[in-house]
């Protein structure tokens, strides 16, 4: 909540597994971006499995259905984009994905910074109860 209510561009970049309360949080961002292997959701699939099954080794299948993917939240409108990762794996090349990270939050700095603090708290408002 206290986030939401910021007068400064909030860009969030989940690069592995986004979960729980801090998903909710990274979610207010203004930009949202994932790397291509990263999930975000505000539940583990182990979770959702127990909870909805009571079975945690179902954990495979509840992901499915939970759409956490960078495909999936990008479809659904919850981020704004994904980042392709060197060779398939950000792990292979981090200063690549570094660099790549490191251009894109320079850019959308950059046009963030254009609109005034009431736009940027509106569109944030909007794009939240858009989701």
């Amino acid at each position: 909540m206290e986030m939401s209510d910021l007068k400064v561009p909030i860009i969030a970049i989940v690069i592995g597994e986004g979960s729980s309360g801090g998903a909710l949080a990274i979610g207010v961002g203004d930009k949202v971006l994932m790397l291509e292997n990263a999930i975000y959701s505000i539940l583990s699939p182990e979770g959702y499995a127990s909870i909805l099954w009571k079975d945690s080794s179902r954990a495979e299948e509840a992901a499915e259905k939970m759409k956490l993917t960078a495909k999936d939240l990008l479809k659904l409108g919850v981020i704004d984009e994904v980042l392709k990762e060197p060779n398939g794996n950000a792990k292979t090349d981090v200063e690549k994905m570094s660099e790549v990270m490191k251009k894109k939050i320079i850019s959308i700095t950059k046009e963030l910074q254009a609109l005034d603090a009431n736009e940027l708290i509106e569109n944030r408002y909007q794009k939240f109860r858009n989701m």
